[in-house]
């Protein structure tokens, strides 16, 4: 009654079924990965976003690097903003709007500097043009911010580019800032939240980041794929049942079909 099984059309559902199955077992796992690395992420962030704030000696050094796990730290330092050298950091985004982030040396000591965003402006009339940008406070400050790692083109999606106007760039990173500033920087960069004396005038300032669901999304498709396992499954064997049940009866019918003409031709 299954020999069926072994035409071609249907060696190649069993094919498919076969590749199916591994197929939506792998996109679960992976799907069920994203969701477990975001969770761990979100919850070192909100941890991170929640925990006070600590000398920025205690978790960056000048030439150093600061270490992803750090991002969004609470840090204070004092020190005298460099105007002179600030620099504007392209395409970065607020409220739908494009713009610069405002990234402005602080001097912790001679020689030696940190680098801090102190807000975002908008674009001027044209990408090439010199946006508005309020000055920072003169003479010595007291910062906390948010400390960030250093900014490469994998984490941000922003590519590198040459050629671009005075005093802009794309990164951040202080490695190879520090090649063109007359400073020892200190690993990674601050996002300013406030400081004292606070300035007269300052560019917008940059919010906490807002919490992203730890990856539901994530857990909610790895789980849509394993459930397409047991439907594969299931049709498969459905189909196969349908198959033989239709055989079955059409077997039937004609074998009751055959006993009919001969007992006609018996009784004729």
């Amino acid at each position: 009654m299954y020999r069926f099984l072994l035409a071609p059309r249907w060696l190649a559902l069993h094919l498919v079924v076969l590749l199916a199955v591994p197929a939506f077992l792998l996109l679960g796992k992976w799907q069920f990965g994203r969701y477990e690395m975001r969770s761990a992420n979100q919850e070192r962030t909100q941890a991170n976003l929640a925990a006070p704030a600590v000398p920025l000696d205690r978790l960056s050094t000048v030439g150093g690097s600061v270490d992803a796990k750090l991002k969004y730290r609470a840090v204070t330092v004092r020190g005298r903003f460099d105007p002179a050298n600030e620099l504007l950091v392209r395409r970065r985004t607020l409220n739908g709007k494009v713009g610069y982030h405002v990234l402005t040396p602080l001097v912790v000591r001679d020689g030696e500097a940190v680098l801090v965003v102190r807000g975002w402006v908008p674009m001027g009339p044209t990408a090439e043009a010199a946006p508005e940008v309020p000055p920072p406070a003169t003479g010595e400050v007291s910062v906390t911010g948010r400390l960030m790692p250093a900014e490469t083109e994998e984490t941000t999606g922003i590519a590198e580019r040459s050629g671009l106007p005075p005093r802009q760039i794309m990164l951040i990173d202080p490695a190879r800032l520090g090649e063109r500033l007359p400073y020892r920087l200190y690993g990674g960069y601050v996002q300013l939240r406030e400081q004292t004396p606070p300035a007269a005038a300052a560019p917008t300032p940059l919010p906490d980041p807002e919490p992203d669901g730890g990856g539901a999304l994530n857990l909610a498709y790895s789980l849509q794929w394993w459930v397409f396992i047991p439907i594969a499954v299931g049709g498969w064997i459905v189909l196969i049942r349908r198959e033989a049940r239709d055989r079955k009866a059409a077997a039937e019918a004609a074998s009751s079909g055959k006993i009919s003409e001969s007992h006609e031709k018996v009784t004729g």
